[in-house]
């Protein structure tokens, strides 16, 4: 993403007046386009992460549907910041925010998103068939929930997914959904976390050339806001990497994997310490950890369905639920709480690693998890059923 560009989105996003103008004008243009615009009832427009990733529920989806007969002779369009850097089999890829970005959108019959399709606009056409498979919800606040947010509206869905009743309540509220586009099935992206094998396991550790004699630790920590106006989303925790070096290097495979949002994270890596940030399937990652560390990610509901430990590294708790704020207080819920310095991770990883509190994670498992395993073939089964697709041999 340019300079000028990431400059903008957080003008956009920080700046109610501009935000409010900006949506209001650019909506009333697209809605006018989209009456004259005839719709193309084969084309199907994807993104992931506001197109900077081909991954997640999207991707599942869209390879599920290269192979359903069901969709054959359907135009598949993949939108990124840099299509260019993209090359996808059965698909076009196109520039996110371009006018083809947005003619494609006006003209799809179906659009299928992690995040959004209409770029925090409104202007999708009553016969259009919007898919929000969105990314994970349930710890930090989203939505108009966020401080200076009241501006989500995501009404206009047609299927929202979610996992639990918790987070049903959560997507009613804070992006004003409608009830009847809501299914709790889970996300087409964790499907293969609840049938994980052991044989799976060990294709996968050897693939990435763990020694059998390793556990492996993922520290996987969520986004932070920009501090230089959206020039970086820079991410710097307390981590000494030799204090971790010396004391986890002969048991454990250190691994790291930033937010897709961050853009700048400083660490010294080696076959100890392993950047996993651009490698797309979260999945394969989850299948070789075996303690998590985060601090505030969704990324701990993937673990759960996993079974994998996990540990909150909140070093800045109080700020970030001051400025950010959560649905419950982590303290209280997440199995050994939130720890705050690095020797507490430390000792912690040992701890989890050995199985410590097996129990407090089934039971934060059985509380948040309460869909999933087949999301992929429901969400495809309904929309086969809006488009009247027959079956096809």
């Amino acid at each position: 993403m340019s300079g000028a560009k990431k400059r903008l989105e957080y003008i956009i996003k920080h700046n109610v007046g501009f935000q409010y103008l900006y949506k209001k004008c650019i909506s009333l243009i697209l809605r006018m386009a989209g009456r004259v615009m005839k719709t193309d009832q084969q084309l199907i427009l994807f993104n992931s992460f506001g197109g900077r990733k081909y991954n997640d529920s999207p991707r599942v989806l869209f390879e599920a549907m290269v192979r359903d007969p069901r969709f054959r002779g359907y135009r598949f369009v993949w939108a990124f910041e840099e299509p260019k850097k993209f090359h996808i089999e059965h698909a076009e890829c196109i520039r996110i925010d371009s006018a083809t970005y947005f003619r494609t959108a006006l003209k799809a019959k179906v659009w299928i998103s992690s995040v959004n399709i209409e770029r925090g606009l409104h202007f999708k056409k009553k016969g259009t068939i919007y898919i929000n498979t969105w990314h994970g919800a349930g710890t930090k606040k989203i939505g108009n929930a966020c401080n200076g947010r009241k501006d989500y509206d995501f009404s206009a869905v047609d299927l929202m997914l979610v996992q639990s009743n918790f987070e049903r309540e959560i997507f009613l509220r804070d992006f004003l959904c409608n009830p009847q586009a809501i299914r709790r099935i889970g996300f087409p992206r964790n499907d293969e976390l609840f049938s994980l094998t052991d044989e799976r396991k060990s294709e996968l550790r050897a693939r990435f050339h763990i020694p059998k004699n390793r556990k492996v630790v993922l520290y996987a920590p969520t986004w932070r806001d920009s501090r230089d106006g959206g020039m970086t989303y820079e991410f710097a925790p307390p981590i000494h990497i030799d204090r971790w070096r010396t004391e986890l290097s002969g048991e454990y495979v250190l691994l790291f994997r930033m937010h897709t949002f961050t853009t700048k994270f400083e660490m010294t890596y080696d076959d100890f310490a392993v950047d996993v940030s651009g490698y797309e399937n979260l999945n394969e990652i989850l299948a070789i950890t075996d303690v998590l560390v985060t601090d505030y990610s969704t990324i701990v509901y993937d673990a759960a369905i996993a079974g994998i430990p996990f540990i909150c590294f909140g070093f800045d708790y109080d700020t970030y639920r001051e400025e950010r704020g959560f649905y419950y207080d982590l303290r209280q819920v997440y199995p050994g709480g939130v720890l705050s310095t690095e020797d507490e991770v430390i000792r912690r990883i040992r701890q989890v690693a050995n199985g410590t509190d097996k129990e407090q994670y089934r039971c934060f498992r059985d509380e948040y998890i309460e869909a999933g395993g087949s999301a992929t073939e429901q969400i495809l089964s309904e929309l086969a059923d809006r488009l009247n697709i027959k079956e096809q041999a």
